[in-house]
């Protein structure tokens, strides 16, 4: 006679699996994937809007800059650049804090690669110099310091972490005036860039900032 197999009863539960299911992996084409991917993309479109307008700030100034000037060196329609930026204003701003940024990175990095605060400073100027003549988003957001008063939106205070960076290194040296001394290091050398971008298209800043060094900053006495 066939038994039927018996039913567990209400106080028996059934063996769990050995191997619980592991939960899907993550797929580009799926929800978050594509969150990722569009997130990147965002990403990539804010950094070539903001390489645009870096190129046209420094090329043609704050006043005649359009947003549709931008768009067309971005490659893309001026609603696209909307979509990121409200404004020109908007646009002038996202610049000039990159700018900082990369003031700051580069004052990282020579405080790291050179200990000593006398070469720190020469150096920060010599490379921050170097960055005049190559890098585009120095060169615009230099301009749009100078263009402040013209442009409807706060914008970082200039030059005050540069002096202070300076003093805080000079305060380590035999300078016996080292506030003083950081200010007018920094009042010749943005001076000095300012008109060699207006006399030599900056090819001269370099030498026009050893002389400044050599100048104004006291020479470490010989050990």
């Amino acid at each position: 006679m066939h038994h039927p197999t018996p039913h567990p009863t209400n106080h028996e539960d059934p063996m769990p699996p050995a191997n619980p299911p592991r939960p899907p992996a993550v797929n580009p084409t799926t929800e978050h994937g594509r969150a990722g991917l569009t997130q990147d993309r965002a990403l990539r479109t804010r950094a070539q809007i903001l390489g645009a307008a870096a190129h046209a700030f420094a090329d043609k100034g704050f006043p005649a800059v359009t947003v549709q000037d931008i768009a067309q060196l971005a490659g893309m329609t001026k609603g696209a650049v909307y979509f990121h930026y409200p404004n020109k204003e908007a646009l002038a701003r996202a610049v000039t804090d990159e700018f900082y940024q990369t003031l700051a990175h580069l004052t990282h990095d020579v405080e790291q690669q050179h200990p000593d605060p006398h070469d720190a400073v020469t150096q920060l100027l010599t490379r921050t110099a170097q960055a005049f003549q190559s890098n585009t988003l120095i060169q615009a957001g230099a301009r749009l310091q100078i263009e402040r008063n013209l442009i409807n939106t706060d914008l970082p205070t200039p030059y005050i972490n540069f002096t202070q960076t300076i003093t805080n290194w000079l305060a380590q040296t035999t300078d016996p005036h080292p506030q003083t001394t950081a200010r007018v290091l920094t009042a010749a050398f943005f001076g000095a860039q300012h008109i060699s971008w207006t006399l030599n298209n900056r090819t001269d800043i370099t030498e026009r900032t050893q002389e400044i060094l050599t100048t104004i900053l006291p020479t470490p006495p010989t050990p």
